[in-house]
């Protein structure tokens, strides 16, 4: 046992995903880029902002690759290190891939939090990467201000069974497998209006490996048009970009979808982050909520940490792929349908 007890969110202004730069202002860094002309071989980079990277290696396989890391979202290290794990891990099941090594990236204030704190993280990161059957094989660390932790993740993919934010397609169902609500609830933890036992639901989410593939058939695999997890843009961000790379309409049934119980609670209090406002303004061009109240348009903003994936699927085999879904998603749930583009990317009613 340690003796002392460090709040972790008490160490780091921002935490999780919701400490993204923003995504107008990365946009438009981006653009300034001159980044190196891709190689015939990689099938998927960053152009749509999908979740990670695709290279062929051959007619049977593809390399996936990605990287995430954030400031600690809750207040236990072994926790944080869970939850940062499985968000990485998740680039890579969004993809249809499977995790194969993960390296970790780490900063951590040396005078300022014991020893025992980054085993602790790396412990939970670990027991995530052993959950995925992938292999810990090293990272980077460095002496800094704030602890940060995340993973670099390689994973396989069959070339032909790719899911990218593209592939959308009209008439599929769209198919949140997580509930909303990470963004709030655990900036109440940071203000110390709600303990992490409040928001153990939340947590569970947040450590549940968005390991799809393992749910279902092949058959219901290849009915996968279309992927991406539910992260840092909050749902309109992410719903946005798959609207866009895939240049169609997203009509959402706002009312369908899940939150965690105390999601309402929370954004009723003002548990509020930077990325609330930061999302509302990235997707105000291409979005409309117009018919949203005030307490759902913040629920489509909140920034997630290690949220869902949001899979568009033929619709007639989105039944028995909810079905499949919820002995691991029991929150699971068919949020809307894609339509030919229109004005606006996504529209939610």
């Amino acid at each position: 046992m340690h003796s002392e007890k460090i709040a972790l969110t008490q160490t780091v202004q921002k935490g999780g995903c919701a400490a993204k730069v923003a995504a107008t202002e990365l946009r438009r860094i981006l653009q300034q880029v001159g980044f190196p002309a891709a190689h015939p071989a990689l099938m998927v980079d960053g152009r749509y902002f999908d979740d990670a990277a695709i290279y062929r290696v051959n007619e049977e396989t593809a390399l996936v690759q990605t990287l995430d890391f954030f400031t600690p979202i809750v207040d236990t290290p072994k926790l944080f290190g869970e939850i940062a794990a499985a968000n990485a891990l998740s680039d890579v099941y969004a993809m249809g891939g499977r995790p194969m090594t993960a390296m970790g990236i780490l900063a951590f204030p040396l005078a300022a939090l014991p020893e025992h704190v980054i085993v602790d993280v790396l412990q939970g990161a670990s027991n995530k990467i052993a959950e995925a059957e992938a292999n810990f094989v090293g990272g980077h660390s460095i002496d800094d201000d704030t602890l940060k932790f995340g993973l670099s993740v390689t994973g396989f993919v069959d070339p032909h069974r790719v899911w990218t934010n593209a592939g959308a397609r009209p008439g599929d169902h769209l198919i949140l497998t997580k509930a909303l609500g990470t963004g709030t609830m655990t900036a109440a933890v940071k203000r110390q209006q709600l303990r992490e036992e409040d928001i153990i639901e939340a947590l569970d989410g947040m450590t549940t490996l968005n390991n799809v593939i393992d749910c279902i058939s092949p058959d219901l695999q290849a009915s996968i048009h279309a992927a991406t997890d539910i992260t840092g843009f909050g749902f309109s961000g992410h719903a946005m970009q798959l609207a866009n790379a895939s240049d169609v309409t997203l009509h959402i049934e706002t009312g369908n979808l899940p939150r965690f119980g105390k999601t309402f609670h929370c954004l009723e209090n003002g548990c509020l982050t930077k990325a609330h406002r930061t999302n509302a303004e990235y997707t105000t061009p291409h979005v409309d909520d117009s018919a949203l109240d005030a307490l759902h348009k913040l629920l489509i903003h909140d920034p997630q940490t290690s949220g869902g994936l949001l899979l568009s699927v033929a619709p007639e085999t989105s039944q028995a792929m909810l079905q499949a879904l919820h002995n691991r998603f029991p929150s699971a749930v068919i949020v809307g349908t894609v339509y030919p583009r229109q004005d606006k990317a996504v529209r939610f009613a």
